[in-house]
């Protein structure tokens, strides 16, 4: 009974999301910001519903940091977008943790998740996922089918995200209007350095696990020396 409920609620929740996806732009949350920027008060509010819905709209995180730096700046739009960036993670991870078990594949996400997780360690292995450009809430989903903990997957889009919002805050900041075109202009380059830096961080656990398989003597430990 309890297993047919999740497939149901499953099915609704996707078919939800999909639909919400296709159907709604953000341009009318923009444009309230952009009106509401003057009144501390209204605009905190429209930043809260931003970060209610993008979720279940499956927008990045980066489109709501803009209109956080347009609103407050870098120096004070930076912590508050990082942490929404967490924030907004929260339900997903949870819901995916009670849902994602009867999704068609999860079993086979969840195996390869693991792999990852036991070469790069969880802080790490989230940390790199959050740094390369793959959709926010893919990580969410396969990090909480992989039994990551929620402290360690919350430190891990903390460090990962810490690029992408200083870049978002910083666009946000220099807008003289609020758009979806200018909110994801100019993101060829941030992407190009963070799948660098997404790279640079799993160097050390993959040339472990590679030498371990072949032999050589890497030193003592893998993954990192994070557990689970």
């Amino acid at each position: 009974m309890h297993r047919g409920l999740r497939t149901v609620t499953l099915a609704l929740v996707v078919a939800g999301v999909s639909l919400a996806a296709l159907l709604h732009s953000p341009e009318p949350l923009l444009d309230a910001a952009e009106r509401a920027a003057s009144d501390p008060l209204l605009f905190a509010g429209v930043i809260a519903v931003l970060y209610a819905v993008r979720p279940a709209l499956l927008w990045p995180p980066t489109l709501v940091a803009v209109v956080v730096g347009y609103g407050y700046g870098v120096v004070l739009g930076f912590p508050i977008a990082l942490a929404g960036a967490v924030a907004t993670s929260i339900l997903p991870f949870y819901v995916t943790r009670w849902l994602g078990t009867d999704a068609p594949g999860a079993d086979r996400v969840s195996a390869i998740g693991e792999q990852y997780l036991a070469t790069a360690g969880p802080v790490r292995g989230v940390t790199a996922a959050r740094l390369a450009p793959i959709p926010a809430d893919a990580v969410t989903v396969g990090a909480a089918l992989a039994d990551v903990r929620f402290r360690s997957f919350a430190l891990g889009v903390i460090l990962g995200e810490i690029p992408w919002t200083i870049a978002a805050v910083a666009v946000g900041a220099s807008l003289a209007t609020l758009s979806t075109e200018g909110a994801t202009a100019g993101g060829f380059r941030l992407i190009a350095l963070t799948t660098i830096a997404a790279i640079a961080v799993l160097v050390g656990p993959a040339y472990r696990r590679y030498g371990e398989r072949i032999g050589l003597p890497v030193g003592a430990g893998s993954g990192g020396g994070e557990s689970r």
